[in-house]
This record gives C-alpha cells, sequence and structure tokens, in this order.
C-alpha cells in the first residue's frame, strides 16, 4: 500500500512539472497551426527540399509534424501525391524530428541543453533523408495510401481557435497523466519488491554496450516503449533518487531522441503504403550507433583532460 501511495504521488508531482511545460506550449502551438505562419514558413524551406530528394510541397507535412505531431504530418502527407521513396523520406525524417517544442522543452526540465536536443535530431532528419536519396535508387512508384485521420479539424474564428487549443492542451495533460502515474506506480512497487535491480542487471549488457551505467535502463525502456516525454518523466525520477550522472543522462537522451516510442511510432505509418521494417531498423541501427559514438568520444576527451570537473557536470 505505501508502494501505491508513493508512486502515486510521484506520478501526481511528475505530471504536474511536466504539465506546466507541455499545456502552454499546446494552446500556442495549436493556435498558430491556424495562422498562415505554418505555410509561410513551409515555402521558405521549399527551395532546399531537393536537396534530398523531395519536392517543394513535402515542406509542409515536415513543418506540420514538427510544429504539431506526427499525426498531422502524417495526415497532411496523404493529401500529396508522392513516390513511396519520397513518403519512406518523409516518415524517416518525421521519425527523428517531431513535436520539438515540447519534446525539447521537456527535455530541458531534465538537465538537457535544448540546443543538443534539436541539432541531434534536426541532423538525424536531414543526414538520413540525404543518405536515402542517394543510396535508394527504387521507390519510384507512386506511393498507395491508406486512411488514417489527420488529427486537426476546420475550426474558424479565434473563439473557436482558443477552445480547440485548450482542448488539445488538456487532452494532452490528461494522456500525460493516464501514462506516467502508471509507470511511476509500477517502477515504486519494483523498487521495493527489489525488481528494479534485477531489471537494471538484465539490462546492464545493452547499456554498457551503449557507454551507460545499469541506472538509466529504466529510462531506456521507458523511452523506448512509451515515447520521450514520458521517459524524461521517469529520468527525473532517477536523476534524484539514483544518482544518474550528466554523462549517463545525455547518452540516455541522445539514445531516445533517435529512437523513442519506437512501436507506436512505426506503426503510425503503416496506412502511407511504405515498408515499416526498414523505418524501425534505421531508428534503432542509428540510435545504438550514435550514442555508442557519442559515448567513445566523450571518455577520449575525459582521458586527455580536455573536460575539466565543472565542464563534465554541464556539458
Amino acid at each position: 500500500m505505501d508502494s501505491l501511495k508513493k508512486g502515486l504521488l510521484v506520478g501526481l508531482q511528475t505530471t504536474w512539472t511536466l504539465g506546466k511545460i507541455i499545456f502552454p506550449i499546446t494552446l500556442i502551438v495549436t493556435m498558430i497551426s491556424y495562422t498562415p505562419l505554418l505555410n509561410w514558413l513551409a515555402k521558405i524551406l521549399s527551395p532546399i527540399m531537393g536537396w534530398i530528394g523531395l519536392s517543394g510541397e513535402a515542406a509542409i507535412p515536415l513543418v506540420l509534424a514538427n510544429v504539431l505531431n506526427l499525426y498531422a504530418g502524417i495526415g497532411a502527407i496523404l493529401t500529396l501525391d508522392l513516390t513511396v521513396k519520397e513518403v519512406f523520406i518523409l516518415a524517416v525524417m518525421m521519425s527523428f524530428s517531431h513535436n520539438l517544442f515540447v519534446e525539447s522543452a521537456v527535455a530541458t526540465k531534465v538537465g538537457i541543453r535544448m540546443s543538443v536536443v534539436l541539432g541531434v535530431r534536426i541532423g538525424l532528419a536531414l543526414f538520413s533523408a540525404a543518405a536515402i536519396h542517394f543510396i535508394w535508387d527504387g521507390g519510384h512508384e507512386k506511393a498507395q495510401y491508406g486512411f488514417v485521420s489527420s488529427g486537426q479539424t476546420d475550426v474558424t474564428g479565434w473563439g473557436a481557435i482558443i477552445y480547440q487549443g485548450l482542448e488539445s492542451a488538456t487532452l494532452g495533460i490528461f494522456q500525460l497523466a493516464l501514462i506516467v502515474i502508471p509507470i511511476m506506480i509500477a517502477i515504486q512497487i519494483m523498487k521495493d519488491l527489489q525488481w528494479l535491480n534485477w531489471f537494471s542487471k538484465a539490462m546492464s549488457p545493452f547499456t554498457k554496450m551503449l557507454g551507460m551505467k545499469e541506472n538509466t535502463s529504466t529510462t531506456l525502456a521507458a523511452g523506448l516503449v512509451f515515447g520521450l516525454a514520458y521517459g524524461a518523466g521517469v529520468m527525473m525520477q532517477a536523476v534524484k533518487e539514483d544518482g544518474v550522472k550528466k554523462k549517463d543522462l545525455y547518452l540516455a537522451f541522445i539514445f531516445l531522441v533517435a529512437c523513442h516510442a519506437v512501436v507506436e511510432d512505426t506503426l503510425l505509418f503503416i496506412p502511407l503504403g511504405i515498408p515499416i521494417w526498414p523505418l524501425f531498423l534505421v531508428r534503432l541501427v542509428t540510435a545504438i550507433i550514435l550514442t555508442m559514438l557519442v559515448a567513445f568520444v566523450w571518455n577520449r576527451m575525459e582521458k586527455k583532460g580536455f573536460l575539466n570537473n565543472k565542464e563534465k557536470e554541464v556539458v
């Protein structure tokens, strides 16, 4: 019973902490989505789309996915006449880089620099798109779409737009609570029963391969299954109770920004008629290689004395 109470309290505190970030950002971004600003931004990006094998109109779903969410980006793709290759490039880019405002703000709450989150996510999106464009010669047939909701309704009038923003923000917090609170309760029960120690040890070969210590395993599992925001909630608690070091904090988030909510996000792209196993493998393999590379460079810099004690805490 004590585990249930403590887990519930931690879950409510985490929901409140993240909710104070997610609610206003969701409200503002939702309102902006009903203005000409997004179309204006898409037009600015259109000239560079050809560099990564996309038509100018493909900038629209990219902007929507990054400013809003994957549902909005996928919904926009369904309105465009694109090839399988173009849709696959968009899917990979959107998998790495979406919902930037909310997820980046949540990461800063944990202690990760926003510039790192944005740089990794946008950099991975652009690099992967260019690599697919130059390496893959196939996929020139027209994409055959299934059915999926765009996630955005036609709303007119500022009153209705504000209401829509409030509704979206409230639903976002409600969804956050539905996931974070049970996770925190389950983690607390696992801690009290000593199951978490066993889980950490079972995950230790994988976390060690990535250059992290065992106490990051719960965060990785939560982020992989539920998403970056929910992984951040678990990480916030791990930093308080388990003494997760700054280096492991960054490595865990670098892995998760490349590969989070990997099952749900991957399945969302099924209606677009693209091969989803390659999409899944691209994210997973990229996350593993990138995290191992960063860990290697970080260790070399520490050994050569390029990082002093203060820098090790804030890098």
